[in-house]
């Protein structure tokens, strides 16, 4: 039911067109509330005679949404007593679900893929229908390991065995360098100063400078092993894109080259993670009164 619409008739006669996907039995209740529409084989939709036929469709149809989504609801609550998740993370309320995790970019990621789940700030759960049940349980098995791997005894665990291995010392040195807010570029192939553009290392940035300054390539090869490295290599400055430049930023469907097959402006799915990266920024800001 979600392709539909009404919209006013194009002739002299007063009334709408509606459309809505095809159901034999949604067909039947449209025929007996609305018993003068006609098919247009024209317009491929129904023509509704009467003035206020756009407002009495959109309220049949408000009708006919709710208890499509009733019935769905009724379906997946079913298929939870039949085949239910058992998990700590999952909470069963009489009108929805809630999934309480700690939090993992992978969670959140995996939510975001179960249709109508939404985020409830002030109960820091998931909040899920039940039509959404069956989706939910294949995302489940995924959900619920990135959880406990990032339970704080489980955290607590990984960081004691990996305290002053190799391991630890390299995300250390990731983590320094990022803060550097440098680049190793190549003087033959510069990026474009002053506008977005996407990196492999640091995602979406924009290039302010770059002082000539050599890159020493050990450091190259321990934080930057995907760029080749050449004698020439000299250190560019950026800086995070703020959200208002992604915004007007072009996003480019086939990750095109914008400078001799180095760098490329970020697709349209960059852009989308790199925006709400940047508008959480902004707002942690405005609640530090920055």
């Amino acid at each position: 039911m979600s392709d539909s619409k009404a919209t006013s008739n194009g002739n002299d006669r007063p009334g709408a067109t509606a459309a809505f996907p095809y159901d034999r039995m949604t067909v039947e209740r449209f025929r007996k509330t609305f018993p003068r529409a006609r098919w247009n084989d024209d317009l491929k939709a129904w023509f509704v005679p009467g003035k206020t036929a756009a407002k009495r469709f959109d309220r049949w149809l408000e009708r006919e949404l709710s208890q499509t989504q009733i019935h769905a609801d009724l379906k997946g609550r079913d298929a939870f007593v039949f085949d239910p998740i058992v998990s700590k993370y999952l909470r069963r309320l009489d009108d929805h679900l809630e999934v309480v995790t700690p939090y993992s970019r992978t969670v959140v990621g995996e939510m975001r893929e179960v249709p109508f789940a939404s985020w409830d700030a002030d109960r820091h759960a998931w909040t899920v229908p039940y039509r959404s049940y069956e989706v939910l349980r294949r995302h489940w098995s995924r959900i619920e390991e990135a959880a406990r791997r990032n339970e704080p005894e489980e955290r607590k665990q990984r960081h004691e065995a990996n305290r002053g291995s190799e391991k630890e010392r390299a995300a250390r040195a990731h983590v320094t360098e990022r803060r550097r807010r440098r680049y190793p570029l190549d003087p033959e192939n510069m990026p474009p100063f002053g506008r977005p553009v996407m990196t492999s290392a640091y995602g979406v940035v924009v290039f302010v400078g770059c002082d000539g300054e050599p890159v020493d390539p050990e450091i190259l090869r321990a934080c930057y092993a995907d760029i080749p490295i050449l004698a020439e290599n000299v250190w560019g400055q950026w800086r995070p894109a703020t959200l208002a430049e992604l915004v007007k930023t072009w996003p480019s469907r086939s990750g095109s080259k914008t400078n001799d097959g180095i760098w490329r402006q970020s697709t349209i799915e960059e852009l989308r993670v790199a925006r709400k990266a940047a508008a959480r920024m902004e707002r942690l800001r405005s609640s530090m009164g920055r």
